[in-house]
């Protein structure tokens, strides 16, 4: 039997904290450090969501501080390439060294059974679409279909998404590998390549593993950020088969790679041998929705006793806290949740209303300080707050106290007055 610890719930929270990279920042995160932390976490989330900035550019934000977003951008689009685009957990970026362990999944049928019947159905298509990239390169969807003079009507499902049959076609082959991206437009589209001309030779090269052996390395690295996790917080990490993950952490159990925890309040719960319990843990940040730290939000309640929901999908009268609400860390524990919004035309970073969690004395100095930061970061010189929520009145003074005090705050941002209700 597998030795057993026991860890208190703050004892948990700390660990998961130092698992995710969340500790005293250092001014000037450079690529070494930003391209780190993506491969601590394994993945990040990509959402075309940009009421405030692309999710993928937030978590290396809220664990580093500034840094420059084009390094990113650079990473999985100019050769040699660091990083790529799959679906790992949910469409994300991740290190191109992953990209062996999910040839499993490219053997698959296709998550939107939609799109497996439109590609079986055209083969012919997949055939020219593959000969398109291997003539001209590099190329968006819209695009193929303009080279190919391939226009069909267009079906609607998957959330009201309306893609022509050329798009699930490449979709189709995107999700079996045999095409990949080559970065994004402005426009935040896929620019799509064959995968053997933007994956590095030598990931090319790797032997395809064992779907057992796979599923053992997909769940250590989400063993590995998670610190102390659930089977299904695993599971979830790269959105594995239940069966195949249990069986992956008997075998990590075996090998001494993970340890049984008692946590009281928590199901059976595992520790990867790499997690420390340090006596400080977490910082002050902002989590944007698709954060690792927030994937699963059953686990968000267990470790932080916050309710967290996203409510883009929920009309406006029915939203209880906002629109794209980010929860706020202050330290180790979860103080408030904030509406953001990033207002370019005026350059304002707009918090539209403020929400009160476990906050004490000193949430509204510290919030408006993360907020000077992010904004400065995004290039939005001055912060507005409305003083909407149970804390946005205090947010707003503080906001506005920053401004009178310093006329330009963190990284560049400058406070304003209160915006009216």
């Amino acid at each position: 039997m597998p030795r057993r610890e026991n860890l208190t719930p703050a004892e948990a929270r700390r660990a998961v904290l130092a698992a995710q990279g969340f500790r005293a920042r250092e001014p000037g995160a450079d690529a070494r450090a930003v391209l780190a932390q993506v491969r601590r976490l394994g993945a990040v989330q990509i959402d075309s969501v940009n009421v405030l900035c692309r999710a993928h550019y937030l978590p290396a934000f809220s664990r580093l501080g500034a840094y420059d977003r084009d390094i990113l951008d650079r990473s999985a689009a100019v050769a040699p390439r660091r990083l790529f685009e799959y679906w790992g957990h949910e469409a994300s970026v991740l290190p191109v060294t992953t990209q062996p362990l999910l040839r499993w999944r490219m053997t698959e049928p296709h998550a939107w059974s939609s799109v497996a019947r439109t590609a079986e159905r055209e083969s012919a298509l997949a055939v020219d679409v593959l000969a398109c990239l291997a003539a001209h390169g590099p190329a968006t969807s819209a695009r193929i279909e303009e080279v190919l003079q391939h226009s069909a009507a267009r079906t609607s499902g998957n959330w009201g998404w309306n893609w022509s049959v050329v798009k699930q076609v490449v979709e189709h082959l995107f999700w079996t590998g045999e095409i990949s991206t080559a970065g994004r437009d402005r426009q935040f589209r896929r620019r799509y390549a064959l995968t053997e001309a933007v994956l590095p030779a030598t990931v090319l090269a790797t032997p395809t593993p064992s779907r057992e052996d796979a599923m053992a390395a997909l769940v250590e690295i989400a063993a590995r950020a998670l610190g102390v996790a659930t089977a299904a917080d695993l599971r979830d990490w790269f959105r594995l088969p239940a069966a195949d993950t249990q069986q992956a952490i008997e075998r990590l159990a075996a090998a001494g790679d993970l340890t049984e925890v008692r946590i009281p309040g928590w199901p059976t719960t595992w520790r990867h041998r790499t997690a420390t319990v340090p006596r400080g843990a977490g910082c002050d940040a902002l989590l944007v929705p698709f954060d690792p730290l927030i994937w699963r939000r059953e686990r968000v309640e267990r470790l932080f006793g916050m309710r967290y929901r996203l409510e883009i999908y929920t009309p406006a009268a029915r939203r209880e806290f906002g629109y794209y609400v980010l929860p706020f860390l202050q330290g180790d524990h979860l103080a408030a949740r904030v509406d953001l919004k990033a207002d370019r035309a005026t350059g304002r970073l707009l918090c539209l209303a403020a929400w009160a969690h476990e906050a004490d004395a000193e949430t509204p100095e510290r919030l408006a300080a993360a907020l000077g930061a992010l904004a400065g970061w995004l290039g939005v010189p001055e912060v507005a707050v409305r003083p909407v929520g149970d804390l946005g009145d205090a947010v707003a003074a503080a906001a506005k106290s920053r401004s009178g005090n310093s006329p330009r705050g963190p990284r560049g941002a400058r406070g304003t007055a209160p915006v009216p209700r």
